[in-house]
């Protein structure tokens, strides 16, 4: 069977779908190495000028982390592009006087940011009461330490789908929309979509 490599598959997404599945997959091929980043902006770079699809292709290259760590923490991101909130920073490790407390999600200066998703209060198949207990206990401790260091914003899918509400969650915490992005340096033309 004849397939198109990872960086091509990407950007053919960006250019035929929507930016939320784009970025998504380009997080996802550069967190597992399945491509690079100047793969992926080479392969824009095959798209000509005009062509249906382009500004979105290198929009979609410019936003791609390899931190990012699930398709909820992409679309996450891709969110807050459109909505003008600051870029946070990804996967920022968190320690106090016990330790590691954990690795957050999304991080700007003074909140952490935090998509809850199932996942992370996933209980063994199988598990007694006690170690389903033990599961919601430890990730109330986590939350403890960390809001003892900053204020935590947490959304979950439906937040992301109505993005005035993802926005209201932040600016709660202090985080609020910029004038202007400021996702991409001034003179990289590539934030334009």
């Amino acid at each position: 069977m004849l397939v198109t490599p990872p960086a091509r598959t990407v950007v053919d997404l960006a250019r035929h779908g929507t930016l939320q599945d784009a970025v998504t997959a380009a997080d996802y091929c550069l967190r597992h190495s399945m491509c690079t980043r100047d793969e992926l902006a080479a392969e824009v770079d095959l798209v000509p000028a005009r062509a249906r699809g382009r500004a979105l292709a290198t929009t979609a290259v410019s936003l791609a982390d390899g931190l990012s760590m699930s398709p909820a923490e992409s679309f996450s991101r891709v969110q807050m592009f459109r909505l003008l909130v600051p870029r946070p920073r990804l996967q920022v490790s968190f320690t106090d006087e016990d330790g590691h407390v954990g690795d957050v999600d999304f991080w700007w200066e003074g909140t952490v940011g935090e998509f809850d998703g199932r996942m992370k209060y996933r209980i063994p198949a199988g598990a007694s009461h006690y170690e389903a207990g033990r599961v919601l206990w430890a990730e109330k401790k986590c939350e403890d330490r960390l809001r003892r260091q900053t204020e935590v914003a947490r959304w979950v899918w439906t937040d992301l789908v109505r993005p005035q509400q993802l926005l209201a969650i932040l600016a709660e915490k202090g985080v609020r929309p910029e004038r202007r992005s400021t996702w991409f340096d001034r003179g990289d033309q590539s934030g334009v979509a």
